[in-house]
């Protein structure tokens, strides 16, 4: 079992930085994957960016150059560095993990309102 905590979010300016992280109550070693997704009022979560079982990043085009993905593995915390806001980042931020046997953890999420 792997719990996932996101302090941070909350209400943003368009234009400025947001940082988010996550941590995980196991071991990096023992997970295959960590990530973001988001979903916004009356759409799909949609993925924003992970880590692969590898170690390398993966998010979509739409978010690429303004979204940043990062980890400490001593703290077993990843980061998300959102530059650029713009009032279409305003989603809920879910935190996600995926063990070796591919069982997957959500964290409560995080709810990020950019106001223009």
């Amino acid at each position: 079992q792997v719990q996932l905590v996101e302090p941070g979010g909350g209400l943003a300016q368009a234009g400025g930085p947001l940082r988010l992280s996550c941590a995980a109550s196991a071991s990096f070693f023992s997970i295959a994957a960590m990530g973001w997704y988001r979903q916004a009022p009356g759409k799909q979560r949609e993925l924003v960016a992970t880590f692969t079982s590898d170690g390398s990043t993966n998010s979509p085009d739409s978010v690429k150059g303004r979204f940043t993905i990062s980890r400490d593995n001593a703290k077993n915390t990843v980061y998300l560095q959102v530059n650029s806001l713009t009032p279409e980042d305003t989603a809920v931020y879910y935190c996600h993990a995926r063990s070796f046997w591919r069982d997957d953890y959500w964290g409560q999420g995080t709810q990020v309102t950019v106001s223009s």
